[in-house]
């Protein structure tokens, strides 16, 4: 396998967590410099159209963007340790948390930054007031979080999961438009600092 991978950047962190969780090692990475346009060329546009990272490349040639496609075929191809759930209900829980953290905190965090930032003006029609209104809704998140965590320790219960990845990939990547938790949300602060003491958080 090969993965298209680049520093910085929140969902091929995911994907790296997710391969250290499952204790996956020797994976073939091949890095890009985002704000170069490195992953803009019409050979990458070969493996995934959308030329966005990160992309899984398998021995066949078949490659797989999106990092929760990713992390199924990791899931399916590598059991051991479940990080999408066991039973059906824990399953469906943890899906629902990490598509809520994708679309809820994630995205609007990558839209401020990238709005915000001016970074990726050669490619795109930067939208200031966007920028603002993206970090307002990621912002709104942390409530449902502090009180999601209030009543487990991890995100969807006892154990980590993709949806701890998601969540704390999107906390840290959040600094980037000034959003972090603070004293008004211990119980993110707390399994905060859980997460940060797994060898995955270094990936």
């Amino acid at each position: 396998m090969k993965l298209y991978d680049a520093d910085y950047a929140p969902s091929p962190r995911r994907v790296r967590m997710f391969m250290a969780e499952k204790g996956l090692s020797g994976v073939e990475t091949v890095k890009f410099d985002l704000p170069k346009g490195e992953n803009l060329s019409a050979e990458f546009a070969r493996k995934n159209p959308l030329q966005k990272v990160p992309v899984l490349e398998l021995d066949n040639g078949i490659c797989i963007s999106e990092a929760a496609a990713i992390y199924r075929y990791l899931e399916e191809t590598h059991p051991d340790k479940p990080l999408l759930g066991t039973s059906a209900e824990e399953k469906a829980l943890i899906e629902m948390w990490d598509r809520r953290l994708e679309f809820a905190f994630l995205y609007p965090v990558f839209q401020s930054f990238q709005h915000g930032s001016g970074i990726f003006k050669d490619r795109m029609t930067p939208v200031a007031e966007w920028a603002v209104e993206a970090r307002n809704i990621a912002a709104s998140f942390y409530p449902l979080l502090e009180e999601q965590l209030s009543h487990h320790t991890y995100v969807v219960g006892d154990n980590v999961t993709a949806a701890d990845i998601t969540a704390l990939v999107t906390l840290e990547f959040a600094k980037v438009i000034k959003l972090r938790a603070g004293e008004e949300h211990p119980n993110i602060l707390r399994w905060h600092e859980l997460m940060k003491q797994r060898p995955s958080y270094r990936a």
